[in-house]
């Protein structure tokens, strides 16, 4: 599970739960029929409890394990975390009755309270796909490390693949840091000699291609960067089936732009389109 993957809209669906679980040990109705130290709360009847209390905080469970897991998971044919709208929504509607349908009884703290609960954690999960605030990250992706002087060993930090200042791929590094491929001198006056002390021949342009046959990378270089929330990564084929998903709070490498997309590697070197680049941190 892959808690940087959680929204805000989460949060707040985590907090209503905690607040309605704390409502059901409070009084369910106020009224000179019950003393003060006799009037019930959720846990005396099993029908409000199971409704209500618990109802709500088994859908925020399933809406927040929905979110964590990194691929979907089915109940009925549903996904949880639209099984876990349904049960929620559920909740605040039987909230909702069991307040209005008193009689002769004063509501108590318990169930104003459970009601108020019930209707943040039902509005939350039903307006976090859709509100832009609410689908931004709970927590954010991790800072990108300060990059190494030149020499310096990659990873010596200790991180493995996945993070700006760990290893790179081969053949990635150099041209993420703006490097040369070996044998490719600089076309400058007075530069130095090449591997075997031999002068470097002058007037090498720029843009002419090295010895290798190798053509100097284009406007593009490859750069790391992190999601802000879940996105599917795409096959390079043009097919609408992923291949992967990309978590919030992991470094992936872009090496190539494709339209408005970009071509990423994960970790075990799949490579897929991410066709949604909005919002995505550069390290």
């Amino acid at each position: 599970m892959n808690i940087r993957s959680l929204t805000r809209g989460d949060g707040v669906v985590i907090g209503a739960a905690v607040l309605l679980f704390i409502a059901s040990f409070l009084n369910l109705y106020e009224s000179s029929a019950f003393g003060s130290s006799n009037a019930p709360n959720a846990w005396d009847s099993l029908g409000t409890v199971m409704s209500i209390h618990l109802a709500g905080v088994i859908a925020a469970a399933l809406i927040v394990t929905s979110r964590a897991l990194p691929q979907p998971r089915r109940i009925a044919g549903l996904d949880l975390g639209q099984f876990g709208v349904a049960l929620a929504i559920f909740a605040a509607w039987t909230a909702l009755w069991s307040l209005i349908g008193l009689d002769g009884i004063d509501a108590g703290s318990g169930l104003i309270l459970g009601f108020v609960a019930a209707l943040i954690l039902a509005a939350a999960a039903v307006a976090t796909p859709l509100v832009p605030p609410l689908k931004a990250a709970l927590v954010g992706a991790p800072r990108p490390r300060t990059p190494q002087p030149y020499g310096g060993q990659p990873g010596a930090t200790g991180q493995g693949y996945g993070y700006p200042g760990g290893q790179q791929p081969y053949g990635a590094q150099g041209q993420a840091q703006g490097q040369q491929p070996y044998g490719a001198q600089g076309g400058q006056p007075g530069q130095a000699s090449g591997p075997f002390g031999g002068g470097q021949p002058q007037g090498g342009g720029a843009g002419r291609p090295s010895a290798g046959g190798a053509t100097p990378a284009g406007d593009f270089a490859p750069f790391w960067f992190a999601v802000p929330v879940a996105r599917p990564l795409f096959g390079e084929d043009g097919s609408q089936t992923p291949i992967a998903e990309l978590a919030p709070g992991t470094w992936y490498l872009a090496v190539e732009q494709r339209g408005p997309g970009l071509v990423a590697q994960t970790q075990d070197g799949r490579r897929g389109v991410l066709q949604d680049t909005s919002g995505i941190q550069r390290g």
